[in-house]
Order: structure tokens, then sequence, then C-alpha cells
């Protein structure tokens, strides 16, 4: 039989009558740590114990340390019952307790539990809080597994050490002002020790702090919370519900499409700009695009964006095992052949008679050719070198002077997309994207042409009135310059 009992948090006076009489009865008692308040009664009560302090001073991680008490007194149930003592309540954030009784109840081992009050009863009250509030309690040491919830009261414990008070400082930062002031309560309920001190955050890893310290970190207002992707959510929600904004209300999925189109393009001109605060602000235009959409099948109940995150979710970690699985790959080419492969078998047989099949005819023109050229070459489809490329680019040019000197507007237009086609097989063959390298282009038009405008507007001339060479010479300048 395996007894685990509470020891409170505080001195022996805050323990319940029944776990100090268990713990006087017991013949084979273990303590966690000897370092708690009410472990001087027991020794004045003549109890004798052995306890985990060693384990705890030699041990490389708590995950040792803990593993390594649930070990040794898995060892000695085998030979005697066994009563094991923790701080406060036994299953209120007790690793030790958890993973005991898991093993407990695998191995079929019989097992009480002798409560006494945990540390949150005499927290609350040094904080004159009520649980009311809605408060969230967490380890300090987890802080990495955990997302924080700053619309909620949060009380953190196992902050023992001026290490672990840094770290939690660092983790709460990232959602808290840096100026926040939080409690730091030590020795809760123990008479005549009991300290509770307030601190802005930034200087949490220099308040005194020790095994019975945790610390409280109020909600933050709304207005000075960092918005998170639910904010987004609700406020799309709430464009289109009743008293919203009646141009987002007539909204569908086919009006919109104009919108997630000239929102992912600002992006991409941010990035080429390397405009990074215009990036962070198209990005948001982007998602909302996303979210947009998602609401419009949410409000009929097809799906909402939750099932938009799952979808994506599962299909990453489906199409990456040698991330989230045992599969070795050599290359990013192995990759991309393993996630064709992968994506054949989720669409199963007949997903595409074609090898030209699932390429979005609404793409960029340029876009649309190369995906269409390498999925041509997939099946063999390709000349043997760059060299013939290059003849099939002159044959091109050819037949376009000749359709241009026969004044045949249709075979002009005709092979103008050859002559284009050819190129952005060139672009493949040299792995240069041919819709980046257009618009980097036009982008540099567009800055040398603005410069011969200005130039010629500095002269005090219209732009009309100069000469080609006049613009000529402009726009070698603009070149120098870099533009």
């Amino acid at each position: 039989m395996l007894t685990l009992v509470g020891l409170g948090p505080a001195d022996a006076g805050a323990m319940s009558l029944a776990a100090r009489d268990t713990l006087r009865a017991a013949k084979s008692l273990f303590i966690r740590t000897s370092v708690h308040p009410a472990v001087d009664d027991l020794i004045v009560d003549g109890v004798s114990f052995e306890s985990f302090d060693s384990v705890y001073e030699t041990a490389d991680s708590f995950d040792v340390v803990y593993q390594t008490i649930v070990d040794t007194l898995l060892k000695a149930l085998f030979h005697t019952d066994v009563t094991y003592a923790v701080p406060g309540h036994p299953l209120v954030a007790e690793e030790t307790v958890r993973r005991l009784i898991a093993e407990c109840r695998d191995r079929g081992i019989p097992f009480k539990i002798v409560s006494s009050a945990s540390f949150i009863e005499p927290a609350l009250s040094a904080l004159q809080l009520s649980l009311d509030r809605g408060i969230v309690f967490a380890d300090a040491l987890s802080m990495d597994t955990f997302e924080l919830k700053p619309d909620l009261d949060l009380i953190l414990y196992q902050v023992f050490d001026q290490q672990a008070a840094s770290n939690t400082k660092l983790a709460l930062m990232a959602e808290y002002p840096h100026d926040w002031q939080v409690t730091v309560v030590c020795a809760a309920g123990v008479p005549g020790v009991e300290n509770v001190s307030v601190v802005p955050l930034h200087k949490l890893d220099r308040a005194k702090v020790d095994h019975l310290t945790v610390v409280y970190v109020p909600l933050l207002p709304k207005d000075q919370r960092k918005c998170r992707f639910d904010d987004l959510v609700w406020v799309m929600a709430r464009l289109r519900g009743e008293g919203g904004c009646p141009w987002d209300r007539e909204q569908d999925h086919h009006t919109l499409k104009r919108y997630f189109i000239e929102e992912t393009y600002e992006a991409i001109e941010a990035i080429d700009n390397g405009d990074m605060d215009s990036l962070c602000e198209e990005l948001g235009d982007v998602l909302l695009q996303v979210v947009f959409h998602a609401q419009l099948e949410s409000e009929i109940g097809v799906f909402d964006i939750r099932d938009v995150i799952k979808s994506i979710v599962d299909k990453l970690i489906r199409r990456h095992p040698h991330v989230f699985g045992t599969l070795d790959v050599a290359d990013s080419d192995e990759v991309l052949r393993n996630w064709e492969a992968i994506k054949k078998t989720e669409k199963g047989d007949g997903w595409r008679e074609s090898v030209l099949d699932g390429v979005p005819v609404g793409l960029p023109a340029l876009m649309r050719a190369m995906e269409i050229s390498k999925r041509a070459v997939k099946v063999g489809f390709e000349w043997e070198n760059l060299d013939d490329v290059f003849t099939k680019l002159e044959e091109e040019l050819a037949e376009l002077k000749e359709a241009v000197r026969a004044g045949n507007d249709s075979e002009i237009s005709s092979e103008i997309g050859d002559l284009l086609f050819t190129v952005v097989n060139i672009a493949r063959w040299k792995k240069v994207d041919p819709e980046d390298s257009l618009r980097e282009m036009v982008n540099r038009f567009t800055r040398r042409f603005q410069y011969v405008e200005a130039g010629a507007k500095s002269s005090g001339r219209d732009i009309k009135s100069l000469s080609l060479s006049e613009m000529d010479a402009l726009w070698d300048e603009a070149k120098t310059t870099g533009l």
C-alpha cells in the first residue's frame, strides 16, 4: 500500500490532523524534501523519515529527480507499505505524485491520499484574491509548454531561485509590459515569515525568492494586451454580424477574390522593397482575407477558421515525415519528391488524369507557364541541354519576325506567347523565377524612368520635349546611381 500525504503549505499547524496522525504511525516514511516548515515539528514529534534532498543536489535535471524518487519508492513497495509525504496537497503541483499514481494504476498497487491544504489557499489569503476571478495556476519551470493568457490572473509556483525568476521574467515579458506590477509572495501562511512585495516585472529576478515563493501576475486590461489571432476572428465576426459593417456584410467569396490577389501582391511588393514595416501591415491584410473567407463558411456551418488551421497543421505533419517521423532524406529535392508522392496517396487514384491537372488557371501567366513547364519535365518532356533551348529561342524569335513582316496579328500574338514560354524554360533551366525577374525588371524600369522625369522637371522642361539622346543620357545617369 502506498499512502500519499500532504504536509500542508506551512508549519505543522496548517497540516490536517489526519495527515499528522498518518505520519506519526508510518513505518516506512519518505519525504520529498526536508526543506519545509512542518518538518521541524515532525522531528520534535519523534517521527523518523528519509528525504530525497541528496537527489536534488546531485541530479542533472528535475526530470531525473522526479523519476529517481518514483523508482526508489516503487522498489521500497516490494518489501513494505510506504508513506510518501510532499509539501502542500498531494494532488496539487506534485509531479512525483502524478507519476506514482500512474505507476500504481498500471501495476495494480493500492494507494490512498491523505490531504492537507495546498499552497493555493494561503497564497490567495496573502493576495486577498478570490477564485471566482478566474485564476490560472502554472508551474514556472514549464512556461514553455503552456500558453500565457493575459486576460486571466496568473499565479506561478516553483519560482524558487534567481535563475527561475529570471526565466519567468523573460517568458512573461513576451506578453506583459516590462513595468507591469507583479506580486511576490514568500512563505505564504507561515507565521512571522510570510512576506508580500510588489515589483515591476523587469525586476522580478532581483526580488528575494525561495522554495516557498509564488508570483502573482494580475490580468492585463484589454487595451494593454497584445492582439492575438482570436481577436482578429472576433473582429471579423463582429463586422459580419448584426449591426456590423454594411460593406463587409455584402461580400461573398467571389467579390473578395480580387482583394485576396491585390493584398498578396502588395505583400510581395513589400518583400521586394525590403520594407519590413510595410510587410507587417500587408501580411495582416492577407491574413484578414483568410479569416474573412473562413467567417463566410462559419456562418452557414460548413467550416470555421479552426478547421482551416487543423487542415494545414495535419497536412504539414503528414507531408514532413522526415521531421515528424522517422524518414531520412538526402536533400530538398527528395523532400519535394516525397511531398508529391504523399499528396498522390492522399488524393487516391484518378486524382489527376493529366500531369498538368491542378495548376490553377488563375495564376499569373508567367507563374502558370513555369509550373506547366515543371510538370511536363517530370515525365521526360525536356530538351537534352540548355543549348537546345537557346536554339528553340532563336527559332521562335525568327518566327515572330516573320509574323510581324507578314502583318498577321493573330500569328504575332501566338509567336510572342511561344517566345515567352521558351524564355520561361530558360529560366527553369537556370532555376530563376521568371515572375520575379520580370517584376524586378519593371521595378528597375520604373525607377529609372522616374529619374528621367525628375531630370526633365529639374531643368524646367516637360519630358515630352526631351530628345531621345537626352533621355538616354539621363537613363545612363540613373543606372550609375544604382537605380
